[in-house]
Formats: C-alpha cells, sequence, structure tokens
C-alpha cells in the first residue's frame, strides 16, 4: 500500500527576513530530504514500513555520512517496559506539516503510529539558515487504555557506515571538587576500533559536558549536543571490521509513567557537520546555539558584565559593607554589584538577616541602582537549612539523597507543592528585593529522591527533577518575571548542558579556584560553550595583568575581593584593566575562538584567540606561568594569508604591519617580561584604524 501517493516539492522563503532558502522535499519513494543549503538530512520510509536515517550531507564540501547497511537507525528509539520502537518496528505514517520557525528556521512534523496501535509518535525536524546542524525530537503519546512505562529512550541514535578509518573523539570534563578533580580538561581520545565505547556522562554532578565531536583522519566531523540538565549516558564507538560508527546517548534510570492517552517528551538533540579541527568543531556548536537555543540578553552591547560579588566576605556581611564596596565598584566601572550566601536568615529562609540587613534590602538594591548597576542576590533555591521554617514545617520536602550545602539539605523540586512554594518565593524574593539577577547556587541541581510520598513517580527521579522539577520551576519564574536574568552556578560548573543554556544567559566554569586554574577552565570549556558561558570568579586582590587577564577572556567579569582593602595602585590597574575588558568583550562574545597552544599549566605560555570573520579582526589574551623565556613567538589561526594586518599590544609599544600568511606560519613576537605575565595582541586590517583601549 502506497502511503503518501503525490509528489511535493516546497522551496521556502521564510516570511521574517532574509534570503534563507529551505528545500523540503518528499518524493514518491517515501523519502524525506531536508536541506537549508548546507546541510542536507535524508530519511525513508521503507517498503518494511520503518522509518529509517538514510544521510547527512555537507553541500559545501561533499562530505556524507551515510546510514550504514546493515545497522539501521533513526531518531525514534525508545522502549517501554514491554516493547522497542526504533529504526527496525513497523509504523503507519498519520500525517506530516510544515511550518515556519525563530530564528529563521523551518520544522519538518511527521507522526507515526507504532503499528500495534500502542504509542503515536511525533517526530520534529529542524534546520536554521546558515547552520550546519539538524535539531530533532521525539514526543510519545500513549493511545492504549492502560498506562505504560517508558524506561529507556536514545537522544542520539545514529549508526553510520565509515569503512577504513580512524576516529577521534573530543570530550570536555565539568567541574568537581570531589575526587577524581575536575577542571573542563578537554579529552582527545583515538576510538578503539574494536566497538568498545569511550562514554560522555553528562547532567548535573556528572563528569562531562552535555557534547561530543569525532573526527576522522581526514577532518570530515560530527558534532552533537543533547538538551537535558538531568544525567546521561552518551557514547562513541567505532568497529573497523564492519566500518560501523555508533553515536548514543541515553537518559539514566529513566522510568516514565505515562497515563493513558498522556505524552511523554524525550529531551531535544542536535547533530551537525563540519570540516577542520577541534576548533572548527566548537564554532559551529557555539554559532548554533548562540543563534538558536541560549538565553538572549537585554543589552548585548554591555554583556557580558563586570561584576562585584560579596563572596570575598564570605557571610561576615551588613548593609554598610555592601554600600562601601558598591561605591568602590562604581568608580572602577562595574556594572554589577551581587549579595552572595550570607544575605538571609538561613539557607532556605530567604528573608533578609535583619541583623546585618535591618532596612530590608530594598533600599541597599536603590543604591545599588542610584549607581548605575545592576542588583543581584544569591539563592540556592534547592537547598533548606534542617532549622529553616520550610524544612521545620515540611520536612517530607527533603530530597531522600544526603547532600549538603553549607550543611542545607535539598529540596525535592519535582514534588509539587515544593514547586508552588518555590516559584512564590523566588517572585516575593525578586520584587521585594528588586533584584535584576539571580547567582543560582546549589549542590546537584538535580537531586536523586525516591519518596513514595511526593507527586513524582519514585522510580523516575532523574528527568523528573530535571523536567518537571528544575526546568518547570524555571519556565514559571522566568515567564512571570522575564527581566530578571539567571547566572547557573552549582559550587562551580557542574551542570553545563545544552537545556542550560535556554534558561541562563552565563555560566560559572570553576569556583574561585585561582589565575590558573580559571585559565583551565575557560579554555576547555570554549569548545562546546560560547564564551559567554564561561563566567570567571576572581578571589584574588588585582596586584598585576597575570592576574587580571588571567580572568579577561570569556563571560561575565566577577570580582570576588574584598574592594575596600585595594591599594591605590591596585584600585588603578583595576580601573584600566576593566576598560580593556569592555572594549574587547563584544569580539570575545561574538567571534570564533581559538585554542592557540596547548591547555594552561605551570611551566607553559598559553594562548587564546578570539576572531571574527566578519570583521576580519582578532584578539589574544597570552599568559606566560613559569616559563624561562621572556619571548614567545606567537602562531595565530583564522587570518586571511593574502591581507596585511597591523598588530599592536596593550603593554609593548611596538607595531607590525604583518601578512596574514606570516602570522599564521612564522608567527609574531610577543614580550612577557617577568615569570608571571601576561599581554593582550590585537590584530585588525593594515588599511583600517585602529584604537587600542585607553
Amino acid at each position: 500500500m502506497k502511503v503518501v501517493a503525490a509528489l511535493t516539492w516546497l522551496t521556502l522563503t521564510l516570511p521574517i527576513g532574509g534570503n534563507a532558502q529551505f528545500h523540503f522535499q518528499h518524493t514518491p519513494e517515501n523519502h524525506w530530504v531536508l536541506s537549508n543549503g548546507w546541510i542536507e538530512a535524508e530519511f525513508q520510509f521503507t517498503h518494511q514500513q520503518t522509518f529509517e536515517f538514510v544521510a547527512l550531507r555537507n553541500l559545501r564540501t561533499g562530505d556524507i555520512w551515510k546510514a550504514h547497511p546493515a545497522l539501521a537507525s533513526s531518531p525514534v528509539r525508545f522502549a517501554s517496559e514491554s516493547e522497542a520502537v526504533d529504526a527496525y518496528i513497523p509504523l503507519r505514517f498519520v500525517q506530516e506539516s510544515i511550518e515556519p520557525i525563530p530564528p529563521r528556521g523551518m520544522r519538518q512534523n511527521l507522526v507515526f503510529d507504532e503499528k500495534g496501535g500502542g504509542f503515536r509518535i511525533f517526530l520534529a525536524l529542524e534546520l536554521y539558515d546558515n547552520e550546519p546542524v539538524l535539531r530533532y525530537s521525539v514526543r510519545i503519546r500513549n493511545l492504549l487504555d492502560q498506562p505504560r512505562r517508558i524506561r529507556m529512550a536514545d537522544m542520539l541514535s545514529w549508526n553510520f557506515e565509515e569503512p577504513g578509518n580512524e576516529f577521534r573523539l573530543l570530550r570536555v570534563n565539568q567541574w568537581s571538587v570531589l575526587p577524581p578533580l575536575r577542571n573542563f580538561e578537554p579529552q582527545d581520545i583515538l576510538l578503539p576500533s574494536d566497538f568498545r565505547r569511550e562514554f560522555v556522562y553528562s547532567g548535573a554532578g556528572a563528569a562531562h559536558c552535555a557534547w561530543l565531536a569525532v573526527r576522522d583522519r581526514r577532518d570530515r566531523g560530527l558534532i552533537a549536543g543533547w538538551e537535558f540538565d538531568g544525567r546521561t549516558e552518551a557514547s562513541a564507538r567505532y568497529r573497523a571490521s564492519d566500518g560501523r560508527l555508533q553515536l548514543s546517548a541515553f537518559i539514566e534510570s529513566l522510568n516514565r509513567y505515562v497515563t493513558p492517552g498522556g505524552e511523554f517528551q524525550v529531551p531535544p538533540a542536535f547533530i551537525g557537520l563540519f570540516r577542520g579541527n577541534w576548533d572548527e568543531a566548537g564554532f559551529r556548536t557555539q554559532r548554533f546555539v548562540e543563534r538558536v537555543l541560549a538565553k538572549r540578553v537585554p543589552e548585548e552591547h554591555k554583556f557580558p558584565y563586570v561584576v562585584w560579588d560579596s563572596w570575598g566576605y564570605q557571610t561576615d556581611i551588613n548593609e554598610s559593607l555592601i554600600r562601601r564596596n558598591a561605591d568602590i565598584a562604581a568608580r572602577l566601572g562595574m556594572e554589577m554589584v551581587i549579595v552572595d550566601l550570607g544575605w538571609s536568615r538561613t539557607i532556605g529562609d530567604w528573608r533578609h538577616d535583619p541583623v546585618k540587613f535591618p532596612n530590608g534590602l530594598a533600599p541597599l538594591a536603590d543604591y545599588v541602582h542610584s549607581l548605575g548597576m545592576k542588583f543581584g542576590l544569591h539563592l540556592a533555591i534547592a537547598e533548606a537549612a534542617l532549622d529553616s521554617p520550610v524544612a521545620r514545617e515540611h520536612p517530607e520536602w527533603l530530597s531522600t539523597e544526603p547532600y549538603s550545602y553549607f550543611g542545607a539539605k535539598g529540596l525535592c523540586l519535582s514534588h509539587k507543592p515544593v514547586q508552588q512554594w518555590l516559584i512564590q518565593e523566588i517572585v516575593r524574593v525578586i520584587d521585594e528585593y528588586q533584584v535584576d539577577w539571580i547567582l543560582q547556587d546549589g549542590e546537584h541541581l538535580v537531586k536523586r529522591c525516591t519518596r513514595r510520598d511526593h507527586t513524582h513517580d519514585p522510580d523516575d527521579s532523574n528527568y523528573s527533577n530535571a523536567v518537571d522539577g528544575l526546568n518547570a520551576i524555571l519556565e514559571a519564574v522566568q515567564k512571570l518575571r522575564p527581566a530578571v536574568l539567571w547566572e547557573n552556578c552549582a559550587n562551580g560548573g557542574s551542570m553545563m548542558t545544552f537545556n542550560m543554556v535556554k534558561y541562563y544567559v552565563t555560566s560559572i566554569t570553576n569556583d574561585a579556584s585561582g589565575a590558573l586554574g580559571s585559565r583551565q577552565a575557560v579554555f576547555g570549556a570554549t569548545f562546546p560553550f560560547p564564551a559567554r558561558y564561561t563566567d570567571r570568579y576572581m578571589p584574588e586582590q588585582p596586584s598585576n595583568t597575570y592576574i587580571t587577564r588571567s580572568y579577561m577572556f570569556g563571560g561575565p567579569w566577577i570580582f570576588m575581593n574584598k574592594l575596600e582593602a585595594m591599594s591605590p595602585a591596585e584600585l588603578a590597574l583595576a580601573a584600566n584593566e576593566i576598560r580593556t575588558y569592555k572594549a574587547i568583550r563584544p569580539l570575545m562574545r561574538d567571534s570564533k575562538i581559538f585554542h592557540l597552544t596547548d591547555a594552561p599549566l605551570e611551566g607553559r605560555v598559553d594562548a587564546i584567540e578570539a576572531y571574527s570573520p566578519s570583521r576580519d579582526t582578532a584578539v589574544v589574551v597570552i599568559t606566560r606561568d613559569g616559563v624561562p623565556s621572556n619571548h614567545h613567538l606567537l602562531r595565530l589561526e583564522g587570518l586571511n594569508p593574502e591581507s596585511s594586518y597591523r598588530v599592536r599590544f596593550q603593554d609593548d609599544r611596538r607595531i607590525y604591519v604583518m601578512t596574514g600568511r606570516q602570522l599564521l606560519e612564522d608567527g609574531v613576537p610577543v614580550v612577557l617580561p617577568a615569570p608571571q605575565s601576561s599581554e593582550i595582541v590585537y590584530i585588525e586590517p593594515a588599511d583600517l584604524a585602529f584604537a587600542l583601549p585607553d
């Protein structure tokens, strides 16, 4: 029986502006071919009535990633307690539709029924203008008159045919202060040829960021990310004997109860194509994330911000101290003051401490606003001290796992009464204290909880506390108070996912771990994530440029020191360095990141570059950390070999005019006078006027 008899060829120009051309084709042979002029994705509905992946094509390079002929795969892959649905299970085609989606994208909607009649499957395939990335999601409806349990869902179900090849995998650690210690180390791994898995364990409190990239010996590559904050077991593996390259990403401990007529949403994921090195893999990921997924900021021309956070004083804070430091912050050119942990009566009792802040926080917020700065507040929404009113009155709201955040215990965010209370509390705090920014902190933001008196399924804690818990609370609060910006922090960057970027405008990397640790974190995190998602906490006093510039590259620059204790020389240096940061932050935020050296270590020179292809302009922060020589030959990336460039420095007054080829191949000499020192290098087309920051 022919499922679809008519050939439909659609060439669609987006009505929301631009010249994007999308070709979405459904052939009489029941092939769907989706293209945006860069990536082409092909799927088929076979004679056996299975839905299968056929190929991904890079139309600019000619690279083709074909499905394995003997091992079919499909973005639809899940299992209930009694059956699996994947590329081998017959389906009945129900309907299709195509719709424009922002920003400048198109979505192909396909609906299938499982042949046995138990599930209806909604598959969404999305392409966006000028992005070599396919985003997709699967939603499942239970058509039976009895409940079902979804026990498995693969967010990254792909099998490719790659005979006679060799593959490397790049994954990046998250942050952890518990053994084994982790600080965003990038791990470049040769995939075994015998089909052994290399794992990527992602989600809140897990080992790795929710991203992987693979590339072969010819630099053909795939990038992949999944939009889920809970724990995930992803992997890549390759078998040379039959040329099978397999990717997968399973939701851990999934046990989702789906009522008759109810639905289950598999978290979205994306897969993209690149040709080049790991910096190119990162750039393609970052541009897609920034354009399609990431939370927007209202003042892009001023973001990332320069911030002062009170944690240098730890919990020994009060209104007078914050005001005095705010005065200094304003004079230095900072743009926000954050009152960190210690402002409330206790963790979970989100009312101001009447001794430290007898007038409340609203007058303090008014004062900070009068200085031209934003007012931020630390809030550990998923934690409650045992002596807090919420824990005393509702001990049953606590999670079963023994988390301890400064002695506080975890709240179960997917328990409906907890959600309702927290949403009201957060909105009250925002309104009462005139909050512009929430520094959300805590211990394992996706809690494990197996209580049987909670509204969530005790056997589905991982998914429930991520989606029904944390995400639901953030969605509700941000809908009610959309102007408030959120920073992701979980005792450091331990929830680096592509779902996180939808709710937060930035994320901490490591937690005030010093100059070298800051550079190490930014080095690794800027492979999968845009630079604005790498904020740094600077606990040291800014006594030299080695310190300040170790924190300068990336997202918000957060001073976490005692401003009142700074010397006149440190104040002057900080003011100058802040002006420099403000001048280069747009380039860092919007450009391609090149990792010009190995990862930072003591006894090395490390350098990281932001290059804007549209402006043909670059800035590099280069740091000497204990190397004997005070000169370094810096080779750039990204420049046009045939163009001429003017090269200047922040400190050194020399000026060079060099060709792109010279800068790429021979390098430019950089003077780093002290064993611990740093320089900023500026590169711009020679025929343009170049203005150094004051």
